[in-house]
């Protein structure tokens, strides 16, 4: 048997396998790489054979291969990304830089930014001609983070999954949207609960012998997942106004461990929360009494 390695982007290539109607499966590569690093010789050719033992005694981890619709809204979403980054770089840039002549901008809001730079260095010609072009680039990236983001708003108008994750207090369209795209398929997870365990939300723990320590969360799976549901339940937790039974339960965490512990604790219960409501069609039930009846 020959094997050789293949440098395709892992979701095109498995697509075009599942289409031609071959068996897919693809491997988790921390897993794989764990097991071949007792490899005495690292080569090409033992990484195939190992991987190929691996196969056959069946000691590998699958992992789902997103489907394409997903793969387009991950798109939509890191391209969003890109763009709001590469904007508040350049006005934490300008902020910066005109701090050193003793121009303050302050507190000012996105739309107003322009006008505010424009006023410090209008008796400053010399800094008016570096910070135009900045101005230039800046307007441009605002202008087309708004194009996306009306996409944005357009796919989840139009999608029931994400409407009903909106019901749930801290959960907005972006928010349900990366949920969306990342679990692709709910079914992939044996219970609601390993949801909050694939996106690195729960503590880890190294236990041998008498010893048996609890650390921080593991952060492995989606980070832009993670980074969205601490983002809700910072929401949630700090300036949502209708009480929920969540929020009281976040609420008595924080007293006893803290905010920022229970934010945390939050977010991963919304992971739990928003795939058994994709799962069971429901929305989000305020009160606990709701919950119990369901």
């Amino acid at each position: 048997m020959r094997y050789a390695r293949i440098s395709l982007n892992l979701d095109w290539a498995a697509g075009l396998a599942a289409e031609a109607g071959l068996p897919v499966i693809c491997l988790e590569t921390r897993h794989m790489k764990a097991a071949l690093a007792a490899q005495i010789k690292k080569s090409d050719r033992n990484d195939a054979r190992g991987i190929a033992q691996m196969m056959r005694v069946g000691l590998y981890r699958p992992v789902h291969v997103k489907t394409l619709a997903s793969q387009k809204r991950r798109m939509l979403l890191t391209s969003r990304q890109l763009l709001q980054a590469k904007a508040l770089d350049i006005e934490n840039d300008l902020r910066g830089t005109l701090r050193n002549f003793g121009l303050k901008v302050g507190m000012v809001g996105t739309v107003k930014f322009e006008a505010r730079i424009r006023e410090l260095v209008a008796d400053h010609p010399d800094l008016a001609m570096i910070v135009e072009p900045l101005l230039i680039v800046r307007r441009i990236l605002r202008e087309q983070l708004g194009v996306l983001y009306r996409q944005l708003l357009d796919i989840v108008r139009h999608d029931e999954v994400c409407r009903r994750l909106m019901t749930t207090p801290g959960v907005g369209p972006v928010v349900a949207l990366t949920f969306r795209a990342t679990v692709d398929v709910p079914s992939r997870f044996t219970s609601s609960k390993a949801a909050g365990a694939a996106f690195g939300l729960t503590p880890r723990r190294r236990q041998s012998g008498e010893i048996d320590r609890m650390g921080g969360i593991s952060k492995c799976g989606d980070a832009m997942m993670r980074e969205m549901l601490f983002e809700a339940a910072l929401v949630l937790m700090t300036q949502s106004r209708k009480w929920s039974w969540l929020k009281a339960w976040g609420m008595k965490i924080a007293r006893h461990r803290g905010m920022k512990r229970a934010i945390v604790a939050v977010a991963r219960r919304l992971a739990v929360i928003m795939h058994r409501m994709w799962v069971d069609g429901t929305e989000f039930r305020w009160t606990r009494e709701a919950v119990a009846a369901a």
